[in-house]
């Protein structure tokens, strides 16, 4: 339970003081961390005031600018995302307040919660004034008078009802510099089978894995196929705490990390990064006990989805009792009734997406109606002149790498010949939506 070091720097750390020392230490580590964005804009001033003979050099050498201080920004930072010589195996951690506070994490959080959303206003009002925001943001997180603002609610349908809250852009970058922190810490300890909101696994990895534990079982084997109830609203906070406290032993940080709870008033937010991460924090308490305690080979979990393989269906039935014992007297949760069965491999098991039988795997027909609908979009966007055909061929780009992971070859292929011809005929739709469905009915 050694003490993290207070200074960010790869080559040296200044251990933690107290009185006037520590006041003067940490104003002078402060100082250093700020070199590397004072430093930017030296560079960035240099660019533009040099003489270039043509615009394109001028962007050539504000590009190779933001290479050097992306460069010099993860020379500080290990693979895991936390600063160099943090040890994360370490089972507890004390005194991390001062890392979560640094300029360093504030400035790598805001990078990330700016990633695809460059040429958003929000970005730019934030990022006009960078180092004013962070430095502000980050003497209210020391101070203590941290409050996050209000969330945006809206509602989607897709075609299961769901209310999303937005956090506000300061907030987001709080959340990553949270984030920065915690994931190294804790997804280490996750379990090899688990596949949501980690690096290299996701839905090419668990559709795999589920390939491989079917083989194993066979086609005559059985599937047991949970889903957890109303599972972000019913995640009990102080369960929650009571997990990250058993590795974290800051109280301060573990303040901010109850604020950001707080901010919503019955489990958490559909939305924020931080409910993905603490999600998958909460669960993987039943992981382990699946794992460990159970003693189950084939299982695998993506958020609150999981499925357990077996030849033998009684088998599966008595994990059903005792996984649903351990949810609702550890964790404070339960499991869906309706959507939690056992179910033969043969007749196909829902995943990601796909229904997945022995030998293939297809498009459930949710996904079905909704590419249809988007596809009933994209052609009236391209009578109305809204959308572009690159645009069109950019979005189903992302589609069209899902889809082949199932057996989709015919599919895409009738899409992309759809798309090639403009989306013909080419009069505009005057009908109704049944028959605007059938258009595009193409599957």
């Amino acid at each position: 339970m050694d003490n993290l070091c207070l200074g960010c720097n790869a080559q040296s750390h200044t251990p933690v003081h107290s009185g006037r020392n520590a006041h003067e230490i940490q104003q002078q580590h402060l100082v250093g961390l700020f070199r590397k964005s004072e430093a930017a804009v030296q560079i960035n001033e240099r660019v533009t005031t040099g003489s270039c003979r043509s615009q394109q050099q001028l962007v050539q050498r504000q590009q190779q600018a933001k290479r050097q201080l992306q460069q010099q920004e993860q020379s500080s930072w290990n693979d895991f995302g936390v600063p160099q010589g943090v040890n994360i195996q370490k089972k507890t951690f004390k005194n991390i307040f001062p890392i979560f506070c640094s300029y360093e994490n504030l400035l790598t959080a805001f990078i990330k919660a700016r990633k695809r959303k460059t040429k958003k206003e929000y970005v730019k009002a934030f990022e006009k004034n960078l180092k004013s925001n962070l430095l502000t943001l980050q003497w209210q997180l020391q101070t203590g008078t941290y409050k996050p603002s209000t969330m945006k609610t809206f509602t989607i349908r897709d075609p299961k009802t769901r209310k999303i809250s937005a956090s506000q852009f300061r907030d987001r970058v709080v959340h990553h510099a949270i984030c920065n922190l915690i994931s190294p810490i804790f997804q280490r300890r996750f379990i090899h089978d688990t596949f949501a909101n980690r690096k290299g696994k996701g839905t090419s990895a668990i559709l795999k894995r589920f390939e491989f534990f079917k083989q194993k079982v066979g086609k005559n084997g059985y599937v047991l196929k949970a889903d957890i109830r109303h599972y972000f609203e019913e995640i009990d906070k102080e369960v929650l705490l009571s997990i990250l406290e058993k590795r974290i032993k800051d109280k301060r940080f573990i303040d901010v990390i109850l604020i950001i709870l707080e901010n919503h008033k019955q489990g958490m937010p559909l939305g924020n990064l931080t409910s993905q991460e603490f999600a998958n924090i909460y669960l993987a308490e039943l992981d382990n006990f699946v794992k460990h305690e159970l003693k189950i080979k084939y299982y695998v979990r993506y958020v609150d989805d999981f499925i357990i393989l077996n030849k033998n269906k009684k088998k599966l039935e008595e994990w059903k009792q005792k996984i649903s014992e351990f949810l609702n007297f550890n964790l404070k949760i339960s499991l869906h009734k309706d959507k939690t069965k056992i179910i033969q491999i043969r007749n196909g098991v829902g995943l990601v997406g796909f229904r997945i039988f022995f030998y293939h795997k297809i498009l459930k027909k949710s996904n079905l109606r909704r590419l249809k609908i988007r596809l009933l979009r994209y052609r009236q966007g391209l009578l109305d002149g809204t959308i572009s055909k690159e645009h069109i061929t950019m979005s189903l780009a992302g589609w069209n790498g899902y889809a082949r992971l199932g057996n989709t070859f015919n599919l895409r292929n009738k899409i992309t010949r759809e798309t090639n011809g403009g989306f013909a005929p080419t009069e505009p739709l005057a009908c109704s939506r049944r028959q605007s469905l059938s258009i595009v009915n193409m599957i």
